[in-house]
């Protein structure tokens, strides 16, 4: 199976990025409840130009993460997995489950009540820490597995990133969507133009950027919006497209998410904090991500193979989709991300958080587990076959 040089600089960097995402938390969450708590959640809310620190990284620097995002899934599309229907289909039909069951279990317990806006929290998969976790399996892991998962976390993010958009914005100032709008209709006509020069594209996209934080529509879609607009070409590493995921990889990995990580995870735990998981709100994102996630993942992609629309990958058994699942219910980043938006309050924000870290810790613990135990069977079962 060809995989493009790119795929593979992608899984490595989000495989070590998703390492060190474990590390920030970790030190977050420790300093957060340490004798230097007070100073360190003050850090967060120092005031620059107008707004805190965490408002800086959540709403500009997680808009260079998303353009990563959109960058590595216009590549999936035009020369990737996505490319075909027949590659992408799997991966597909395993993000649509991996949405709509932990959104149905999360409306379950919450319809109807103050917290129902939550709904989107256990809908996204963490590519980051889900990769580093596959990592860990090292060589016994099947391609195939790698491009499935980081497939369909490309594919519910893109989801994510769509209910943002439609669910979690602001009042609307027409004026200033047009505006953002109208910029990004200018770089589309540099596209078919044939400019490659990023220089253009980059300028416009912080103006687009600003207008777009000014419309009420939340300012990281600018960068999915923008990511589709770089010239792709032929997708060599002389392509626009190629040349900024190229450089934005170790930046985003190294720099920008443990950032997020350590701003969005400052949370004080109470002595009674075990108390609030018992709530609708925390059961409905643990339900939701440690079992809606895994469940409608191995439920859509088995109901897609059955009506013919997908096909398995030889290599790969339905018990490896399954555990495989159990990544895709590490929300973290992407939760975190729709929690500061579903939620005003901020004790419901951080019982939120908990939960968010609580299931992700379940997901990914189990994940690894029956991965380790599953792929092993397989590599024995295939030693034992005579040649």
């Amino acid at each position: 199976m060809r995989v493009a040089k790119l795929f593979n600089e992608f899984f490595n960097s989000e495989k070590a990025g998703g390492l060190i995402l474990v590390f920030a938390t970790i030190f977050s969450l420790f300093l957060a409840n340490s004798a230097f708590s007070e100073n360190y959640i003050k850090i967060w809310d120092y005031d620059i130009g107008g707004h805190s620190l965490v408002h800086w990284i959540n709403d500009g620097l997680m808009a260079i993460f998303f353009l990563l995002i959109g960058l590595e899934l216009e590549r999936e599309i035009y020369d990737g997995e996505l490319s075909s229907f027949k590659n992408a289909s799997l991966p597909i039909f395993g993000a649509i489950g991996g949405m709509v069951i932990p959104a149905l279990i999360f409306s379950l317990l919450n319809f109807g009540t103050e917290t129902q806006s939550g709904v989107a929290i256990p809908m996204a998969t963490d590519i980051a820490f889900a990769i580093g976790i596959l990592s860990l399996l090292g060589k016994r892991v099947p391609l195939s597995l790698k491009i499935f998962l980081t497939a369909f976390a490309v594919i519910d993010d893109l989801g994510a990133i769509i209910i943002i958009a439609l669910f979690y914005s602001g009042s609307l100032s027409v004026t200033n969507l047009l505006l953002a709008l109208g910029i990004w209709g200018l770089l589309f006509i540099l596209n078919r133009l044939k400019v490659c020069n990023l220089i253009p594209y980059l300028v416009g996209g912080v103006l687009m950027w600003y207008f777009m934080s000014k419309s009420g529509v939340h300012a990281t879609i600018t960068g999915v919006l923008l990511a589709f607009v770089i010239p792709f070409s032929k997708g060599g590493e002389k392509s626009p497209s190629f040349i900024l995921q190229h450089i934005l990889h170790k930046p985003v990995a190294f720099f920008i998410l443990p950032l997020f990580a350590l701003a969005n995870t400052s949370i004080l735990i109470g002595s009674d904090w075990q108390s609030g998981l018992g709530q609708s709100n925390s059961l409905g994102i643990i339900a939701g991500l440690a079992i809606g996630k895994p469940l409608g993942i191995w439920l859509f992609s088995l109901l897609g193979v059955g009506l013919g629309l997908c096909v398995l990958p030889s290599d790969l058994k339905w018990k490896n989709i399954l555990a495989v699942g159990f990544l895709g219910g590490i929300g973290f980043t992407m939760s975190i991300f729709i929690t500061l938006l579903a939620f005003d309050s901020e004790a419901m924000v951080n019982s939120s958080k908990i939960a968010i870290i609580f299931a992700s810790l379940i997901a990914g613990v189990i994940g690894y587990v029956f991965l380790k135990l599953t792929l092993k069977t397989q590599t024995d079962d295939e030693e034992e076959i005579p040649v």
